[in-house]
């Protein structure tokens, strides 16, 4: 769950704690993960919520917290909220990168799976071998909760491109006593909400919620148009409207309110041994709540299914990475800059005989994150193979295009501006979007429509008051 704030609360706002050095010392540590350090221009940390019947230390949750937080008696480990945070070496902004738990990723040991299975899923089949081999259950448990940490972080660095530098884990009750602690957080909606399985029961409006009404805040994902889209949008909300409140109110000069927090992040936080915390806050010194966003990947098809009828989330981990390394915000050499699809509008145009040719290949593009522009039939005469036209055959963006559609070649027109990228489909098309690449789909997965999430706006922790959500 979204109780990953803790730590962010913690990295932002940690340099400004008195006991800052007694609230590190509480926290429980873990070596052996195989994380980077820091090599890129950037300092990655890896933040994961974790749905725990226990806390960081290993001890069971008490019967009256496990009512609170509607966790009931099972023990597998969820990871439903993982995010990649961003921070630049010279730590004056940051950036939260929200990761889909249902993103169908390679997953080593697994092979292609949902992302929040690799902890679990590693973790119970590790535990479960050498039980087998008997090895004793304190062992057991150990080790294999190792074992799935290590996967997550693979999965996660394969994905994006990045080499994790520091891990930080959250249980479900840090993010109940974390709110409480800061005597409520601030949300607004757009309509009221009465969802039983999350027990998310709000009116429409400005609402401050304490931690257990929090946490049906932001598990909510049924009766919600994008469903776990607009739920990581609700954590972001959440988060940033947290950040905030810490950052710009009377929180830190209150005694009562640092020793709750205190608490809460020394019982619910787990952390990498190898991260110097303190040298860490001290980056973060000129950081404000207007430095720190909150962003999602892009999501390719937010509706795939694999062909075992698994609904899952498919992302193109190419789309992704760029996406990544562009919130470095470093300036690179020219010839090593890359098009940031964003910024590139690209019309399509079917001269073939596939009907809905054109809407497919703009549904996939903007899928990998370029924007879409008109669509619909070719009107200027035939063409016996598809190519991407633009004023000049050298132009990046139509090159940028040309490769995401399996490298078709660029065709210069001068009738168009500039700014202009056009793709003609004829006969021969056989790239994204199209019948033969769905034959060829290596992610097993499809989509009778495909339902792309390209990357929005980002939300930033130093608005005045929530941002109004679904």
């Amino acid at each position: 769950m979204v109780a990953i704030a803790a730590v962010l609360v913690l990295a932002i706002t940690g340099f400004a704690w008195r006991s800052v050095d007694n609230l590190i010392a509480n926290i429980e540590r873990i070596g052996g993960l195989g994380l980077g350090g820091g090599r890129d221009g950037a300092v990655d940390i890896l933040l994961v919520g974790v749905d725990s019947r226990t806390d960081a230390h290993g001890n069971p949750l008490t019967s009256a917290e496990r009512a609170m937080l509607h966790a009931g008696d099972e023990v597998g480990t969820n990871t439903d909220t993982i995010v990649l945070v961003r921070v630049p070496n010279d730590g004056r902004s940051a950036t939260a990168i929200s990761i889909p738990r249902d993103s169908y990723v390679d997953v080593p040991g697994q092979g292609k799976a949902k992302i929040n299975s690799a902890y679990g899923a590693t973790k119970e089949t590790e535990r479960a071998k050498m039980l087998a081999d008997g090895d004793a259950e304190a062992d057991a448990e150990r080790d294999s909760t190792k074992a799935g940490r290590q996967a997550l972080i693979k999965s996660v660095a394969n994905l994006t491109g990045v080499t994790v530098d520091h891990y930080a884990e959250v249980s479900l009750l840090g993010f109940v006593l974390l709110t409480d602690a800061v005597g409520g957080v601030e949300v607004c909606l757009n309509n009221a909400v009465d969802e039983y399985m999350s027990g998310a029961q709000f009116p429409a409006g400005n609402q401050r919620l304490d931690g257990a009404q929090a946490l049906s805040f932001v598990r909510q994902r049924h009766d919600l148009p994008r469903g776990d889209i607009d739920r990581i949008v609700r954590q972001q909300v959440f988060m940033a409207q947290l950040v905030g409140q810490l950052l710009n109110a009377k929180t830190l000069a209150d005694p009562g309110k640092l020793s709750e927090i205190s608490e809460a992040v020394g019982r619910t936080v787990v952390l990498d041994d190898d991260w110097d915390v303190l040298a860490f806050l001290q980056q973060l010194k000129d950081l404000s709540g207007g430095q720190v966003e909150f962003d999602t990947i892009p999501v390719a098809d937010l509706n795939s299914m694999t062909a075992d009828g698994e609904s899952v989330v498919r992302v193109e981990p190419k789309a992704v990475q760029d996406y990544v390394a562009g919130l470095v915000g470093e300036e690179k050499p020219a010839e090593e800059k890359k098009v940031d699809p964003s910024t590139v509008t690209v019309s399509v145009f079917n001269a073939g005989g596939a009907t809905g040719l054109a809407a497919k290949v703009a549904a996939a593009l903007t899928g990998k994150g370029f924007r879409e522009g008109l669509v619909g039939n070719y009107s200027g005469g035939s063409v016996s193979s598809s190519r991407v036209l633009a004023a000049d055959s050298a132009d990046p963006k139509a090159v940028a295009v040309a490769e995401e559609l399996g490298g078709l070649t660029v065709v210069a027109d001068p009738s168009l501006s500039a700014d202009s990228v056009s793709v003609v489909l004829a006969s021969d098309y056989s790239g994204p979007g199209s019948a033969a690449a769905g034959m060829f789909d290596f992610d097993g997965t499809s989509s009778a429509t495909a339902t792309p999430v390209p990357p929005a706006p980002p939300i930033d922790a130093g608005q005045n008051g929530p941002k109004c959500v679904n």
